[in-house]
């Protein structure tokens, strides 16, 4: 019988404490793949997979601009998030991930999709290469 992927990005699925947030941001790894930057902590406390996204104010002045742009990074990470997800319970890990836009300009969906989807296989191999070697030392 096959596993029913989730599509749900939950409230057990966002990082909400400023403390974590802290954290990541102390001893997490970055990763590029423009227009987003992932900040990532191998160990999280809660859940398999939680991720918080984020937009500058500097870079994008009004709200509904920055509302939009969190609103399509959430979306296209929900869509994608099962692939990353399933590695993590494979081998028993737990991944924290802070998004940040990038760009100056308005995305289009297609754009954020594709750069969250790269980002996700790169967080994939990293997360789980690190996870290898802490294992090894």
């Amino acid at each position: 019988m096959t596993q029913q992927i989730s599509y749900k990005l939950g409230k057990r699925s966002r990082i909400k404490s400023q403390k974590l947030i802290q954290e990541i941001f102390k001893d997490g790894k970055s990763v590029t793949i423009f227009p987003l930057r992932g900040v990532y902590l191998p160990e999280n406390k809660t859940n398999t997979l939680q991720v918080a996204v984020s937009v500058s104010k500097a870079r994008h002045k009004k709200a509904t601009d920055r509302n939009r742009v969190k609103r399509l990074m959430r979306e296209s990470w929900r869509l994608q998030k099962h692939v990353l997800e399933n590695a993590l319970l494979q081998n028993e890990k737990r991944l924290s991930v802070f998004i940040t836009f990038l760009d100056k300009e308005m995305p289009e969906y297609d754009a954020v999709f594709k750069a969250t989807g790269k980002l996700i296989d790169k967080l994939m191999k990293l997360a789980l290469i690190d996870s290898q070697n802490s294992n090894t030392i």
